[in-house]
C-alpha cells in the first residue's frame, strides 16, 4: 500500500478526539514531508540528533513531539522549538526542561512518561513519582513547563488481557490527576495496540509502522 493510502487507513480508524502523532523517526525528510502534504502536522522523533537534522529542512508549523528517552544534556538543543515533551521520565529531566525553557523565554508542553509495562527495559516514573511530581508542579514548581498529561507504553505481548490492564493503570491516573487540574492528553497506543488503548481510553496515538511501512532498523 501507499503512503497515502497507510496513512488514511489510521486515519479512518480514530475517532474525532484521538490525536495522531506520525512516528517518523529513521524516516527521511522527504518521506515525512509526503505525510505532511496529506495535512499531518503532528510527528513524533526519538533521538535529539536525527531531529535536529530533520527540523531545518522541513515546514515551520511542524509540532515536533519528543518521545524517545531525552538526556538531559540534550534538552538545550531543541528547547527552543519543540510542541511536545512526551518521555518526561525523571524530575531531574524535568527540571533541565523548566531551566531550559526559561532561558528560550517559553513554555514547553511536556507528558509525564509513566512505567506501565511488566517489561524491566522501558523507561518511566512509578505511579507514586509521577503523583509527587504533579502535586509540586501544582504548588508553583516548574513554572516555564505546563504537564499536558500521561504517556505510557504497554508490554510488547499477544496476551490482550495484560496489555488491557497495563493502560487501565495508566487511565486511572490521568482520571485521578485531572481530579486536581484537568489534564489534555493521554498518550498511549502505537501501531500494533493503538486500537485497544482506544478503547482503554487513550486520545493521543503514536503511530508510525504503519503509516511507513516496517523500519529497517
Amino acid at each position: 500500500m501507499s503512503l497515502q493510502s497507510n496513512y488514511q487507513n489510521i486515519l479512518s480508524q480514530l475517532p474525532e478526539n484521538v490525536k495522531l502523532v506520525t512516528v517518523s523517526k529513521t524516516n527521511p525528510a522527504e518521506k515525512i514531508k509526503e505525510v505532511y502534504d496529506l495535512g499531518q502536522r503532528a510527528f513524533g522523533e526519538n533521538k535529539v540528533q536525527e531531529l535536529l537534522e530533520k527540523q531545518p529542512v522541513l515546514p515551520n508549523d511542524i509540532e515536533w513531539h519528543l518521545i524517545g528517552h531525552l538526556q538531559t544534556n540534550k534538552v538545550k538543543f531543541v528547547a527552543g522549538f519543540i510542541s511536545m515533551i512526551e518521555s518526561v521520565d525523571s524530575e531531574k529531566l524535568l527540571k533541565e526542561i523548566d531551566k531550559e525553557a526559561l532561558k528560550n523565554e517559553r513554555k514547553i508542553n511536556v507528558l509525564l512518561q509513566v512505567k506501565i509495562a511488566k517489561e524491566e527495559t522501558k523507561f518511566g516514573l512509578t505511579v507514586e513519582e509521577a503523583k509527587d511530581i504533579f502535586n509540586k508542579f501544582l504548588n508553583g514548581n516548574y513554572p516555564n513547563i505546563d504537564i499536558k498529561g500521561l504517556m505510557g507504553m504497554a508490554s510488547f505481548v499477544d496476551d490482550e488481557t495484560q496489555i488491557r490492564e497495563e493502560f487501565g493503570v495508566l487511565k486511572q491516573l490521568f482520571d485521578e490527576l485531572s481530579s486536581l487540574k484537568p489534564l489534555e492528553t493521554l498518550s498511549m497506543g502505537m501501531s500494533g495496540d493503538f486500537p485497544l488503548a482506544i478503547e482503554c481510553g487513550s486520545n493521543s496515538v503514536r503511530v508510525g509502522s504503519a503509516i511507513f511501512g516496517e523500519r529497517n532498523s
